[in-house]
């Protein structure tokens, strides 16, 4: 899975195509099923994987399908989920909880 974040400026991925040419890659936004084209800004290739720059037009947490293509050929699939929170320290509910404190006060009857 990538994990990127809703920002307008350029972000990068790394990944493992089947094929080392590719031309086009696609987003699809799996809530409400949308597709749109992005355009790949600069593409590198490393001894073992790919690397992509584009800017990215995402919504935070929602997930998207993520294709890159050869023409009509699919070279490469994975999923993308977009947040802000730092992938280390990423919670479900951030923001959202909040923890009550008691006295706890007991008696014990012998």
């Amino acid at each position: 899975m990538i994990v990127l974040q809703e920002t307008a400026s350029e972000q990068t991925f790394s990944f493992i195509p089947r094929t080392e040419v590719y031309d086009s890659m696609f987003l699809r936004d799996d809530q409400n099923n949308t597709e749109v084209q992005v355009t790949i800004n600069s593409s590198a290739q490393g001894d073992y994987y790919h690397t992509i720059s584009a800017i990215f037009d995402l919504k935070q947490g929602r997930f998207y399908d993520l294709v890159l293509k050869d023409g009509t050929e699919i070279v490469y699939k994975d999923k993308v989920f977009c947040t802000n929170q730092s992938v280390v320290t990423y919670s479900v509910n951030d923001g959202q909880y909040t923890s009550h404190t008691s006295n706890n006060d007991f008696i014990v009857y012998e």
